[in-house]
């Protein structure tokens, strides 16, 4: 991947629609590149996702509970921690899949579709 590209962590419920993640990536992100995106393992396969990934034409990137919850995260959250067993999800997944990049779009929530994204590789 480019390093100008970004990597988007993504957050959602099980059976969200394409439409809903394709609008909140829009409204968080414009039309900036996408290299991929990256969730929590059990979402994954969502065909919303799946569907939006196949559209952007990367791919998703799965990741488990419990390495995400070894990422420092500037918004960790409780909720999320008791539904998932992880404190964050969407910028986790994100510095994960850009091999520790920085996060430069902190969380955001979008129609109940949480959206973080950050560059790839390490800063310097």
């Amino acid at each position: 991947m480019p390093s100008a590209e970004l990597v988007v962590g993504i957050g959602l419920r099980p059976r969200t629609s394409a439409d809903r993640i394709r609008a909140a990536l829009r409204e968080t992100l414009g039309d900036k590149v996408i290299g991929c995106l990256a969730t929590l393992e059990q979402r994954a396969a969502d065909p919303g996702l799946r569907t939006v990934a196949a559209e952007l034409g990367v791919p998703v990137m799965p990741y488990s509970a419990a390495d995400l919850a070894m990422i420092d995260v500037p918004n960790p959250a409780s909720r999320t921690l008791e539904a998932v067993a992880t404190a964050s999800v969407a910028e986790a997944a994100a510095v994960l899949a850009a091999d520790g990049g920085p996060l430069v779009v902190r969380k955001r929530v979008v129609q109940g579709v949480v959206i973080a994204a950050a560059r790839v590789g390490h800063p310097r």
